[in-house]
């Protein structure tokens, strides 16, 4: 499920959540809705490749990683992971995610 979410004073941004529930990615905020709306749908056009993920981990050394357009320009940060296992089950969860929605027609 993708949800466009309000941020008061900064505009707009989606979530796009695992079935059970749990955030996969947040997006940046977006001034108004059809932009956010055109960066939901160029998630549909993504192919996903290597250089789409930019692994990080933070000052805590917890791992996260941001998802790029094909310009290299920030669309989302996952959320945070306790290993780089959890964080690359992470990308396959939201690439499997993506797919999905594709499938159903619901991206």
């Amino acid at each position: 499920m993708i949800r466009i979410l309000e941020n008061k004073n900064v505009g707009y941004y989606f979530i796009l959540e695992a079935q059970s529930g749990q955030t996969l990615l947040k997006s940046i905020n977006f001034t108004n809705k059809v932009a956010v709306q055109k960066a939901i749908d160029s998630l549909h056009n993504l192919s996903f490749n290597r250089n789409h993920f930019e692994r990080k981990t933070n000052n805590t050394g917890q791992f996260f990683f941001n998802l790029n357009d094909d310009t290299a320009k920030l669309i989302g940060t996952s959320q945070l992971y306790d290993s780089e296992m959890g964080m690359e089950n992470g990308i396959k969860n939201l690439t499997n995610r993506i797919i999905l929605l594709k499938e159903e027609n619901n991206l």
